[in-house]
């Protein structure tokens, strides 16, 4: 098989799970499309009566109704309500109570960790609070995709001098890589790649399903030999079972933003247990900000906040600041000033090398 073919039937079979809610001609359309614009490809958006838009860094362009991509809303081919139909069914599983939760919250977790964002008419509690989303008009598929060696420069910062884990705060906007950075330094911490092969007893808490990606409870991506994983489980509530059952040397979790998470957050670090979660945010002093947050700031929760942008892509890192918001001695982000996740390599089983 030739080089390219290969290259581009392995990056197919990292789509499998994200285009199993598409309509079969979607599908077709988009798996035909070459290896590297799916490498580039972060969403596919369906938007009722309107062109299929193909999203990613420095990429925004519609579905060719024939073959390829296209700049030309008339040449795109549109999102039929058929189409929609066999989206939401699929998403859903034919059931919108089943999902009535995740949709409350405007999206729903697939298997492989892909995140579906709906938007539609939302249904109304008799508290004025949403209940759920009918009549949905507009889906969005966002790739979750494996970066095997993603946190890679960040080893030397993560750790004490006798190398024991520090607890790390990724801030963010959204689509910065937050997620695929946490994934990767669990699976560092796990696999011993951080300390000298010492590998730590990691618990991740996933609450949307993202982090690990579980299908019937197997985890999809590479999380390490040390990780349990409380799939589905609220932040607060998995943090502290966490402490009491599991013995974990690092507990993981993904947005971090409620009173409930902080309270978690202070009491594992009261144990002796080191955390590594994500918020959105644009820089620390947002983050300090927002309701809760600027408490575990004063307690010094976190030793470390690793700020990321999209700027060279998602993941890359613009700074990496100590437990007081200054930054850190002697740290230097590699490749010329950042490394981003596309300076990280897909390999043919899915997962990625640096």
């Amino acid at each position: 098989m030739a080089a390219s073919e290969a290259s581009q039937e392995s990056v197919s079979r990292l789509w499998q799970n994200a285009l199993r809610v598409c309509p079969s001609h979607v599908q077709r359309l988009v798996l035909s499309l070459d290896a590297q614009a799916l490498l580039h490809i972060e969403e596919i958006r369906f938007r009722l009566g309107q062109p299929v838009e193909l999203c990613g860094v420095g990429f925004d362009q519609f579905l060719h109704a024939q073959s390829g991509l296209t700049l030309r809303t008339t040449d795109a081919y549109r999102t039929t309500a058929e189409d929609m139909e066999r989206v939401v069914q699929a998403v859903t599983q034919s059931s919108l109570y089943a999902v009535e939760e995740e949709l409350r919250r405007g999206f729903v977790t697939m298997p492989g960790g892909h995140r579906v964002g709906i938007a539609g008419r939302a249904v109304l509690s008799n508290s004025g609070t949403i209940r759920s989303i009918r009549s949905i008009t507009s889906v969005n598929i966002r790739v979750a995709k494996e970066r095997i060696g993603a946190a890679d420069s960040l080893r030397k910062v993560v750790a004490d001098p006798l190398g024991a884990p520090y607890s790390v705060l990724f801030i963010s906007p959204p689509q910065c890589g937050k997620t695929t950075m946490l994934r990767d330094l669990a699976r560092q911490w796990s696999e011993g790649s951080v300390n000298r092969g010492i590998g730590r007893k990691v618990c991740v808490v996933d609450e949307r399903s993202e982090l690990a990606g579980c299908l019937s409870g197997v985890p999809q991506f590479h999380l390490g030999p040390r990780t349990d994983i409380l799939d589905a489980c609220p932040k607060a509530e998995g943090l502290l079972m966490a402490i009491r059952s599991l013995s974990p040397e690092v507990v993981v979790t993904d947005e971090i933003g409620r009173s409930t998470d902080a309270d978690a957050i202070l009491e594992a670090a009261h144990a002796g247990v080191s955390v590594i979660a994500s918020a959105h945010a644009r820089t620390l002093t947002d983050w300090k900000r927002r309701p809760h947050m600027g408490e575990l700031f004063e307690a010094k929760a976190f030793s470390r906040y690793v700020l990321l942008s999209r700027r060279r892509g998602p993941g890359t890192v613009e700074d990496v600041l100590d437990e007081s918001g200054q930054p850190i001695a002697g740290w230097r982000a590699p490749l010329a000033g950042r490394r981003s996740l596309d300076d990280v390599r897909v390999n043919v089983e899915g997962a990625e090398s640096p």
